[in-house]
């Protein structure tokens, strides 16, 4: 289900943020997310959705605090995050490069297909 408040209040928040579009993708960029303006401009638009991570991060740069308020979900007084689940979030965004891994580890993602290697072994044979 697309929520249709997205594009709207990423705009929104840039502006109040006083923020370009350029000056976001060098900020998203700064943090191993890489979007170009053009892309931002799609997801303001509404032709296209950031990922989750580049929205978490895009409400990080904004300053957004309650993320679900903020973009219209209401009755979230179910919603709970434990101090350990925070924990891993936060130890996600701070290794982007274990992102890909991890993702595959909790079957969010499929590997990418390697091919085998053909060249000798390295192994002694006995």
């Amino acid at each position: 289900m697309r929520n249709e408040n997205i594009p709207k209040v990423l705009k929104e928040y840039r502006k109040k943020n006083n923020l370009s579009v350029k000056d976001v993708s060098l900020m998203l960029e700064q943090r191993s997310l890489n979007a170009a303006p053009k892309t931002i401009y799609g997801w303001e638009s509404g032709q296209a959705s950031p990922s989750a991570d580049a929205l978490l991060t895009l409400c990080e740069l904004y300053n957004i605090t309650d993320i679900l308020e903020t973009f219209g979900y209401q009755g979230n007084e179910n919603f709970h995050v434990t101090p350990t689940e925070r924990a891993v979030i936060e130890a996600y965004r701070a290794h982007p490069e274990l992102r890909e891994a991890v993702e595959i580890l909790l079957g969010c993602r499929k590997p990418k297909k390697t091919t085998a290697h053909k060249g000798p072994s390295i192994w002694k044979q006995e």
